[in-house]
């Protein structure tokens, strides 16, 4: 028990210490850029892929049961409902973590048990504020840019499988989204994925930045992230649904 209070106290220190040299030292603009490109413009086409699915699946699977009811028009909402509150903000983030945030930690674990942040201190270069720092702040905005992303995919996917495949009336479709949709659906998925993308870059930087054990420390700690992660951002989502809604 001692030990899990010491982890969590290091990665809280960690990450405060990250935000506050963002403000009172941040790194150059370009470091900021080449995290969020890697982290948003490049995972794009796994989330669109994902989204664009999981909207098509909601809208198949909601159909036979509206169909009895005549009330087919209404898959639109679900599909935009269900994706913006809760889904497009959890898929999304669990795609993040599958392919950025294993990526984060493997590559300052390298730099760990190669010397290489060692090598920064002794250059005077604070290895928080040029490695953690720029991580931590792309996944925060990020994720909830790759969120609006989803959302707009889920409903392009449940669109097509609703009007296409079963012939429900489109312009339906789009009337009832647009009537039972409300903007705080959406923004209440936004306010989480913030979250989430905060809980991504603080974990995989943390067991990236404490690796030790040589290679094979670095695949434990790849391991322990995405699995730490995972699990916080499913518990979170948790209170923070509760919060929220």
């Amino acid at each position: 028990m001692t030990k899990f209070f010491e982890e969590i106290g290091k990665a809280s220190l960690l990450t405060f210490w990250a935000i506050f040299l963002l403000i009172k030292n941040p790194p150059k603009l370009k470091h900021f850029i080449s995290q969020l490109s890697y982290v948003a413009a490049e995972t794009t086409p796994v989330v669109v892929i994902t989204s664009l699915f999981s909207g098509g699946v909601i809208a198949l699977q909601t159909y036979s049961t509206f169909h009895r009811f005549n009330a087919e028009f209404l898959i639109g909402a679900v599909v935009t409902i269900s994706m913006g509150r809760e889904l497009a903000p959890v898929l999304t983030s669990l795609m993040v973590v599958a392919r950025v945030g294993s990526a984060i930690t493997a590559s300052i674990g390298t730099m760990r048990i190669t010397q290489q942040i060692d090598a920064l201190e002794v250059m005077a270069i604070n290895p928080i504020s040029f490695l953690v720092t720029p991580r931590i702040f792309a996944t925060t905005l990020g994720v909830p840019m790759l969120t609006v992303i989803a959302d707009i995919a889920s409903v392009f996917g449940g669109w097509f499988v609703a009007t296409k495949l079963f012939g429900v009336n489109e312009y339906l479709y789009w009337q009832k989204m647009i009537d039972l949709t409300e903007f705080y659906d959406f923004l209440g998925g936004l306010y989480k994925a913030f979250f989430f993308g905060l809980i991504i870059g603080a974990v995989s930087c943390y067991y990236g930045f404490y690796t030790s054990g040589g290679t094979k420390g670095v695949g434990r700690a790849t391991t322990s992230s995405v699995v730490t992660s995972s699990m916080l951002i499913l518990i979170s989502d948790y209170f923070l649904t509760a919060l929220i809604f």
